[in-house]
């Protein structure tokens, strides 16, 4: 993906009309080393003999293919390594028209290798190549034929186990007694079923234990299969017919079921590779609302000092008599222990936690939900009055039973609008809340998932308008229990977790819910069609009943919810001035849908409708966000962020209160660079993130007494609008405080497009088209729309000032250009205009 790609360089801080905040960038690349000229004939004999050395290979693989019953893939795998320091024109070693093709590349330091699969009877091929290399009267203007493949290689041999090694060199097997679950990439060919099946088969008969199960990529078949090093090597056919080998990562299984004594020594390590900041320290903090935090556990109080244990009623004590309070503190400070424990990196962790009980030990998730309004905001002035300057993240995965709200705003999701306002200090210091969306608990629905997430609805208080409400997703489909031959994972690899609930059955008019999704774990169905748990598909976690042991499981929007804010403090230490509406606003502007989302709800063919987009945020919210997009810019993929604040309404003597600002961001496109792409179609993302101050009441959606103080929108300069003409038409938007008129058209290019993006106080969207179309989208407007402090003027809130975070990136996925720099060199102004 793009923005994985490249030197990692810190977004453009943009607030302000005076200046722009300007971060600094690594330098630019250049060329890659030359190839140096090798001597030809020397050079190509040595390839030719090694290329015909091959045919022994390949014959032998033949003979026992054959004798194996096997049809499918026959031919060799093999390596060709590259001299050091050079570049390895790898993709020219692909030739699909004799059914040549590139397996995997990986690199011993800087020196890349390559694996090819090379059918029987294409050997020839690169005689050819060679042959013509080494043939004088076949050389061009820049000398012999093939020379940019050929003198990069500098060996040509069968691949052996290694080659197909593309995992972290540190985690191929030391032996070949050692036995554990390997990830099976196999190519896929004319039959995808045949390549597969016969894998099986020979995994079988090698006494391979093959788990039942495959994910399914366009070009890959991954398979698991448990096993040693020592039988994946007694097969050339078995290996001839794989891609890639990885280590399967380690399950929550693995880790649940040691022995208690086993799990210290675990844990022992982890502790030893992490680094935490002391207590006092100046960084974000992750403030717990559960049920207690066991301070006692190892891990937990690496990170939580005693004075930062709270309770909203101090009789409860501050102690996790639960266990769920305990486990989300191991989620928000390390993530899922599974990753952590499996790994021997080093782990720098850059903030702390607080906790806050919220329900006492015999009040369970989501009890007598009438006072939890109440006691939210108890809760927030606990840590507040011991630490009044700590910034801070809120996190809370206590909802209600029920789902009867269906997005209507009741008094505790009211409570923490107001909270995160800041209502009661008009503003001063807003709040990040981060809130789980409630589960689908009935595990009888699950029998009909997808359908079961969309029937249920979020819980309250994630119909907050200002909170980022977390659902959940998952990736972990592998289930490595015993005794669990015909087991199946609910939910696909990348799908929404069958856990989730969504905002599907809200009136339209109700915020998009959830923002986004994070690992939230899985659920299986055995062959009888029972819906279970599975160890294997959830997450590790501290345990609070640490005297029995130290790790235990955790799964759903509560386990989501706590990496959400997980994410949120690490964004708030390496961007320790921005605004929470802006860390809100760079989780969302980083979330991705992935490919099971997208087939789970959007139709098989055909573009999707603006409409169903919309029904596939109500499920997964914008998608999963990346820590990498939402922390850096790399040079095809930068992002912009801008922090400022506009008055949305004036009242003069004598009249009603009507609109009266509305900002002009001008964006410092790098228009040679997009206008040399021309065609090319780019990507630029828009989200707008505020808080509004709520006023909830039963007395109408749309009418005086709505329940948002105002609302801002955004709108993009159209390529043939003049800058004139781009105000008027906003102008007319504001004054007639909608969403959008009809008399301005519509914009097709965007995803969601106007009318389905403008519910709640978050708006994200995404417009593609042509680099050069995008060259003359040059001016971007934030705008008010109606609110309660318009439309109740005797309350005398119109002359409020509102304050927004305004996240905008480009993206040339396809291409290789350095926009960042481009960019670097220009500055954004942000003009204020009277409406």
């Amino acid at each position: 993906m793009a923005q994985q790609d490249g030197q990692k360089r810190k977004h453009f801080i943009l607030s302000g009309t005076a200046e722009a905040e300007q971060f600094r960038s690594a330098g630019g690349g250049g060329d890659g080393p030359a190839i140096p000229a090798r001597d030809r004939n020397q050079h190509g004999a040595a390839l030719l003999r090694q290329v015909r050395g091959l045919a022994a290979d390949i014959e032998s693989a033949r003979i026992a293919q054959e004798a194996a019953g096997l049809e499918e893939g026959f031919g060799l795998q093999i390596a060709f390594e590259s001299f050091p320091d050079v570049e390895f024109a790898f993709e020219s070693l692909g030739r699909a028209s004799s059914g040549i093709e590139l397996l995997n590349v990986r690199y011993e330091g800087e020196r890349p290798l390559a694996t090819v699969f090379i059918p029987d009877g294409k050997l020839g091929v690169f005689e050819g190549l060679i042959g013509a290399y080494l043939d004088e009267s076949r050389d061009g203007k820049k000398g012999p034929r093939n020379r940019a493949l050929l003198d990069t290689i500098a060996e040509i041999r069968a691949a052996t186990l290694e080659e197909l090694w593309t995992d972290d060199p540190s985690t191929l097997p030391r032996s070949d007694n050692e036995a554990f679950w390997w990830e099976v990439w196999l190519p896929v060919r004319d039959d995808r079923t045949a390549v597969a099946s016969g894998f099986k088969r020979l995994a079988r008969g090698l006494d391979f234990l093959v788990a039942d199960g495959e994910l399914q990529f366009p070009e890959r078949t991954v398979l698991l299969v448990y096993g040693s090093a020592g039988q994946m090597k007694r097969s050339v056919l078995i290996l001839n017919s794989i891609a890639e080998l990885r280590r399967a990562k380690d399950t929550a299984e693995f880790f649940d079921s040691l022995r208690p004594d086993e799990q210290s020594a675990w844990l022992d390590n982890l502790l030893n590779r992490m680094t935490v900041p002391e207590p006092g320290a100046e960084v974000p903090h992750v403030c717990l609302f559960d049920t207690g935090v066991n301070h006692g556990h190892p891990l937990v109080e690496l990170a939580l000092d005693s004075r930062d244990l709270h309770a909203v009623e101090p009789a409860w004590g501050v102690d996790d008599g639960d266990g769920h309070g305990t486990a989300m503190a191991g989620l928000a400070l390390v993530g899922n222990l599974t990753e952590a424990l499996a790994s021997q990196e080093p782990i720098q962790i850059d903030h702390r936690l607080e906790s806050v009980k919220l329900i006492p030990r015999d009040g369970a998730n989501g009890g007598d939900a009438k006072h939890h309004g109440y006691l939210t905001i108890e809760a927030v002035a606990r840590p507040e009055v011991t630490a009044p300057r700590r910034h801070r993240v809120f996190s809370m995965a206590v909802t209600a039973r029920d789902n009867r709200d269906r997005g209507r705003p009741s008094s505790w999701s009211a409570a923490i609008d107001r909270l995160a306002a800041d209502a009661d200090g008009q503003g001063q210091t807003p709040r990040l809340f981060v809130i789980s969306a409630g589960n689908v608990n009935d595990r009888a629905a699950w029998a009909t998932y997808p359908d079961s997430n969309g029937t249920d609805g979020i819980h309250d208080p994630g119909q907050s308008w200002n909170a980022l409400t977390v659902g959940a997703a998952t990736d972990l489909v592998q289930i490595t229990e015993a005794n669990t031959d015909g087991y199946q994972p609910i939910a696909p690899a990348g799908g929404l977790s069958p856990f989730s609930t969504t905002s599907l059955t809200w009136q339209s008019h109700w915020p998009l819910k959830p923002d986004v999704v994070f690992e939230g774990g899985n659920a299986a169905k055995d062959p009888l069609g029972e819906m279970l748990t599975m160890t294997s598909l959830s997450l590790i976690t501290a345990n609070s009943a640490i005297q029995d042991r130290l790790f235990t499981t955790a799964t759903a929007t509560s386990a989501a919810s706590a990496l959400a804010a997980r994410m949120a403090a690490q964004l708030m230490a390496e961007y320790p001035e921005l605004w929470p509406e802006t860390i809100r606003a760079l989780i969302v502007h980083s979330a991705e849908w992935t490919k099971a989302m997208r087939e789970a709800f959007l139709p098989k063919n055909g573009h999707p409708t603006k409409g169903e987009i919309v029904r596939l945020i109500r499920h997964c919210g914008f998608g999963t966000p990346n820590l990498d997009r939402a922390m850096w810019s790399v040079e095809n993929s930068l992002t912009m962020v801008c922090e400022e604040q506009l008055h949305p309404f004036k009242r003069e003597q004598g009249k009603e209160p009507s609109a009266r600002d509305m900002n002009l961001h001008r964006l410092p496109w790098p228009l040679e660079e997009l206008e040399a792409l021309g065609q090319t179609e780019v990507e630029m993302r828009v989200t707008l993130s505020y808080f509004i101050e709520p006023n909830p009441s039963a007395r109408g959606i749309k009418s005086r007494y709505r329940y948002e103080s105002h609302g801002l929108r955004f709108d993009v300069k159209r390529p043939l609008e003049s800058e004139a003409d781009f105000r008027a038409r906003i102008n007319v938007a504001a004054r007639d405080g909608e969403e959008q008129t009809r008399s301005g058209g519509i914009d097709q290019d965007w995803v969601i497009g106007t009318q389905g993006r403008h519910k709640g106080s978050l708006h994200s969207d995404i417009w593609r088209g042509s680099a050069a179309d995008l060259a003359s989208r040059s001016v971007l407007a934030v705008y008010p729309a109606l609110g309660w402090w318009k439309t109740r003027p005797r309350l005398e809130r119109y002359n409020t000032a509102a304050r927004y975070a305004l996240v905008v990136s480009i993206r040339a996925p396809e291409v290789d250009v350095d926009l960042y720099s481009a960019v670097a060199a220009k500055v954004a102004a942000v003009v204020t205009i009277q409406t």
